[in-house]
């Protein structure tokens, strides 16, 4: 076991998300680069994605930051309602603490892949389709499209690998540095990037392209990108 940051502990090719739902907030705002911007960008899009009675599914909700400050932006929506699903215990008790009083949370404790969701209006997905196996990432997105009524879109905010090795060289030297200068040492960092061996499996922008063509989304763009991180908005 190795120390990646905020007192988090992980082993080589085994990071979980189990039991660290305490720490998990400042370790991923710190690790994310515009993680809050991304945030505020998702909270805005629901303005053009949620007629009367709309629903708005979160996948991957960890402990409910962004179920929060959505639901909290659209206060004066009474009618909406805010499906968070996550497959860890502990970041689902998390979210409910979080959001509690606000009746129109629910938080379902179920891996993404085996979870039922239809009639969405806006679908999110902030760092969590690069954990999804890539033999089965596909079907996920496909989902993703099913459960969307038309003319309702796909928030995807990922981890991308760059279109070369020259590039993603380039790329991940960058992304050292924003971590190095939000407080994490060489130690950490490297422990981090070890433990992630074989569980974080980003995509290229293309390659996240080609899953939401294939799933049948044609109305794509990048609405956010900073140097190893992507926002993709995808309408049906």
């Amino acid at each position: 076991m190795a120390k990646v940051g905020q007192e988090i502990d992980a082993k080589n090719a085994g990071w979980t998300f189990e039991g660290i739902a305490g720490q998990f907030d400042d370790h991923v705002r710190l690790s994310v680069p515009l993680y809050e911007e991304g945030h505020e960008l998702a909270c805005r899009l629901g303005d053009f994605f949620m007629p009367p009675g709309a629903t708005v599914v979160e996948l991957g909700t960890s402990t409910g930051v962004l179920a929060k400050k959505f639901l909290d932006h659209h206060r004066s929506r009474a009618d909406i309602k805010y499906v968070g699903i996550d497959r860890v215990e502990g970041m689902i008790d998390a979210a409910r603490q979080r959001c509690a009083g606000d009746v129109r949370a629910e938080f379902v404790a179920e891996d993404i892949a085996a979870a039922k969701f239809d009639g969405a209006s806006l679908v999110l997905s902030y760092c969590t389709m690069q954990f999804v196996h890539p033999s089965i990432r596909q079907e996920v997105f496909d989902k993703v499209y099913r459960s969307l009524q038309w003319g309702g879109a796909f928030f995807l905010f990922e981890k991308v690998r760059a279109p070369d090795a020259r590039f993603q060289d380039l790329t991940t030297q960058l992304y050292h540095e924003f971590k190095l200068r939000n407080g994490f040492d060489e130690k950490e960092i490297l422990s981090k990037q070890r433990s992630l061996k074989g569980v974080l499996e980003p995509f290229s922008t293309q390659g996240n392209l080609d899953l939401l063509a294939r799933a049948g989304f044609k109305d794509v763009m990048t609405l956010i990108k900073y140097v190893t991180f992507e926002g993709f908005l995808a309408i049906k």
